[in-house]
């Protein structure tokens, strides 16, 4: 059984590689769309804004509110 030409070869693992590439591309994008709106709807609450931030104190391991 005689063996391809080398160029045929090549040709035929880039289309491979292309059509591969393209498959991987289209299922992370539609798994990225389905993440994307299983999202929670983050709702700016204007009581919620006003409270403080809080940062973890080295010291004592307690968070306070930033300064």
């Amino acid at each position: 059984m005689p063996s391809l030409p080398p160029i045929i070869a090549w040709t035929l693992g880039a289309i491979g590689a292309i059509v591969v590439m393209k498959l991987i591309s289209r299922e992370w994008q539609r798994v990225n769309n389905e993440l994307d709106q299983a999202k929670p709807v983050r709702v700016t609450d204007p009581e919620r804004a006003r409270l403080p931030t809080l940062r973890r104190d080295p010291v004592t391991g307690e968070y306070r509110p930033q300064r």
